[in-house]
């Protein structure tokens, strides 16, 4: 990611600006990956935004997505997605998201926006504070300057690797996380980004932008993730694409009879986990991915015919788009504990291929969510988890 200094300025800017007490709009965690935001209603209602800031930064925007489903607020993050140049910096995105939810929610704006800046020169080395820097106002600058880089990119794009490391100790992470990575993996994530500049000059895009990111961002993170590296489970990408995963799930609740059931599929089949298929759409993350069983067959456990999982998370209406997919994998790992799912053992190599398959999975999925649409998700008690 070009522009790292710039970056890390201006997320500084923002924490000291919009603090974790500030009345209107405060920035509650930062990276530079991301960034989680909170703006202050009226009568204090409170709306959570998060922005994935990705590995096409600032040529593109960062991907911003609201917990809220309320119009207000959704309508305020679509325009994030259609700005360029230097309205594509997190300290403008801010500005601008800022302007737009106090204007749909009639209230005034705080007069700190006044200091929201672009910082172009790094701190000299004992400088106290950002402050001492001449940074331009957002409003003034000039509209043919949209598509020049900052100066400060250019110095910066041969050392990108070490900068990295300087920024995720500044996060108070004291490892470098590209370390954290297996080599193998890593491979992986380079070989999908040279796949994807390949597809860009080719002129053969599949998927969209903002998905593409977002998924990489989650490929990357879960690459990194502790459940991840304890192998609980697994991933490939099928063809290589980052549109569609196959998660080998290898642990479960060891208290349940789906664990000794995995002991026993070992013993039986040499196989030691339970293998899901997820599929992402270009719309991700606003709509959720469609995910199924593909094997072992699996009675209980809110698992359909085809192998299709009754779960509202993965339906539109029960669907955030701050879901990651590591969050998925383990509420799918909790909700089959829970439904008492158990593996079906014996003659199931034909019984496999004849009853799970992609089109009777998604077959009997659009038929559960027309029925819950009528009448409603049952929700149980809290007693019960």
């Amino acid at each position: 990611m070009a522009c790292l200094n710039t970056l890390k300025l201006e997320i500084k800017t923002l924490e000291k600006i919009f603090t974790k007490s500030h009345e209107r709009f405060q920035i509650l965690n930062s990276s530079v990956d991301e960034l989680t935001c909170r703006f202050i209603g009226r009568n204090g209602k409170r709306y959570d935004i998060h922005a994935n800031i990705t590995e096409t930064y600032p040529s593109s925007p960062p991907v911003w997505f609201a917990e809220s489903e309320e119009t207000s607020v959704t309508n305020a993050v679509q325009i994030l997605s259609n700005t360029n140049g230097r309205d594509n910096h997190v300290i403008n995105q801010v500005g601008i998201l800022l302007r737009e939810l106090c204007r749909l929610h009639n209230v005034p704006l705080p007069p700190d926006m006044d200091n929201l800046t672009i910082p172009f020169q790094l701190p000299p080395p004992n400088a106290p504070s950002i402050a001492h820097h001449s940074p331009a106002p957002i409003d003034d600058i000039e509209s043919d300057q949209e598509d020049v880089e900052d100066p400060i990119c250019e110095s910066e794009q041969e050392s990108e690797g070490d900068e990295d490391i300087q920024l995720e100790m500044d996060d108070g992470r004291n490892t470098n996380k590209k370390d954290e990575m297996e080599v193998e993996h890593l491979a992986t994530l380079e070989r999908l980004r040279q796949s994807q500049r390949q597809d860009y000059l080719k002129g053969s895009v599949s998927g969209s932008v903002q998905a593409t990111d977002r998924l990489m961002k989650e490929l990357r993170d879960i690459y990194r993730s502790d459940s991840f590296k304890s192998n609980m489970y697994s991933i490939e990408l099928v063809n290589d694409s980052i549109y569609e995963w196959n998660i080998r799930l290898k642990s479960v609740d060891p208290d349940s009879p789906l664990h000794n059931d995995l002991i026993m599929l070992k013993e039986k089949e040499g196989k030691d986990s339970i293998l899901l298929n997820i599929m992402f759409k270009e719309t991700y993350p606003f709509e959720p991915p469609f995910v199924r069983v593909v094997h072992p067959i699996i009675s209980g456990g809110y698992v359909l015919l085809g192998g299709a999982i009754c779960m509202e998370l993965l339906t539109k209406q029960g669907w955030s788009s701050a879901y990651t997919v590591e969050a998925v994998i383990m509420q799918i790992a909790a909700t089959l504990v829970k439904g008492k799912a158990r593996i079906q053992f014996g003659p199931t190599k034909a019984l496999s291929q004849g009853q799970y398959s992609l089109a009777r999975a998604q077959q009997s999925f659009k038929s559960l969510v027309q029925i819950h649409e009528k009448n409603g998700w049952f929700t149980p008690p809290k007693e019960d988890g």
